[in-house]
């Protein structure tokens, strides 16, 4: 099958766009990607229905901003896949299901509750494509985690790749995970903040999204006893599985106006280092062999700090590999998409905690190909 998948991260920054070929579970072939960025314009409502969605009790409830930001959010998706479909010249009716995460703004595991807002429905009519969507209620509710939710993905990348094993593949989004492979499936968690203290802080102390390939970080001195304060939450010490909201580690950035730009950003990207580091105590084995896809990929002093805490192991980036670190997460979510088409699981046991392999997603089919079957559960 073919199948697009979308996503974009907690760090706000953008709209990934992927195609693959795929079963559900080889992947035969890595297609074209394309990204489209948020404007500023376009982030202020986002960052907005983050703040408000924290009062949140009904996953499906869309007040004040939240509605603005969910119509945006899916017309934006819309807009970028008709330009990848144009920009690559592939027909409409050749995709066969569209992976779409939405824009997650609350993730609260011990609650039993997750916020992903975009309008699956809305998406397939406008497309003319079915549209896999909301991925995480159907895990939350049999008691899971709901995230993360790539590690389906990440075994079957790393069953074709040649590397010394046990292999971590390591994305660095907004909240950074982790997925541990070796025989059997695949062990997972969120193993603490990636890029969204950093993003956070560059944001308010300069006005600029992100700390350009880890540029301020590498000028910085990193406070070390901050970060074993913080490092001495409880989460760092729970085993997996364990999942996280983008802003559960905001209080951190609350503690660091006397930092000039440089020592924060140096701080704040040894923590994320650090915290990887935390969990492979965690694991089964020490990972071997490490893949970094996600924003992280392209910092530079954050992947040189996580060589320096991971070492003996091997460190690369998805792209060194013929991965897109880039678009590792839509490729991620083109594949969730055929799963569900398929019927087959997307989380586990040892991903998410829930008690059995389970299936999930929800599928909405446009008129135009109302015969086909959309295997999900809701």
């Amino acid at each position: 099958m073919q199948a697009i998948g979308l996503m974009s991260g907690t760090s706000l920054d953008g709209i990934d766009v992927a195609l693959i070929e795929t079963d559900g579970e080889q992947v035969s072939r890595l297609g074209p990607t394309a990204y489209r960025a948020y404007s500023e314009a376009e982030r202020r409502p986002l960052r907005q229905a983050l703040v408000e969605a924290a009062h949140l009790g009904d996953r499906l409830a869309r007040p004040g901003v939240l509605a603005e930001a969910e119509r945006m959010v899916t017309r934006l998706h819309g807009d970028a896949v008709e330009a990848f479909l144009h920009a690559n010249g592939i027909a409409p009716a050749s995709i066969d299901v569209i992976g779409f995460h939405g824009q997650t703004l609350l993730h609260r595991p011990e609650r039993q509750l997750t916020v992903q807002i975009g309008d699956g429905e809305a998406l397939a009519a406008r497309l003319d494509i079915p549209v896999a969507y909301d991925f995480r209620a159907a895990d939350m509710v049999a008691g899971g985690q709901g995230a993360p939710l790539v590690p389906a993905f990440h075994r079957a990348l790393v069953d074709a790749l040649e590397r010394p094993r046990p292999v971590a593949v390591l994305n660095v989004g907004g909240v950074a995970n982790v997925t541990w492979c070796d025989d059997g499936d695949p062990v997972a968690c969120d193993t603490g903040p990636g890029n969204a203290l950093i993003d956070d802080f560059m944001q308010s102390r300069t006005g600029r999204p992100f700390d350009q390939d880890g540029a301020e970080a590498a000028r910085g001195t990193v406070d070390e006893a901050f970060v074993a304060r913080v490092l001495a939450h409880p989460f760092f010490a729970a085993p997996p599985p364990k999942s996280l909201d983008r802003n559960a580690f905001a209080f951190v950035d609350m503690r660091l106006p006397e930092f000039s730009v440089a020592d924060g950003a140096a701080t704040l990207t040894a923590l994320t280092a650090k915290a990887v580091a935390a969990v492979v105590s965690h694991l089964p084995q020490p990972p071997r062999s490490w893949i970094v896809g996600g924003g992280g990929a392209r910092n530079a002093t954050l992947m040189r700090l996580l060589a320096a805490e991971l070492a003996p192991a091997r460190i690369e980036t998805a792209d060194a590999v013929g991965w897109s670190a880039d678009a590792l997460e839509a490729q991620a979510f083109a594949y969730l998409a055929v799963r569900v088409l398929r019927g087959f699981p997307i989380t586990f046991p040892t991903t998410t905690g829930v008690a059995r392999p389970l299936a999930g997603g929800v599928v909405a089919i446009p008129s135009r190909d109302m015969s086909r079957t959309a295997s999900g559960l809701g």
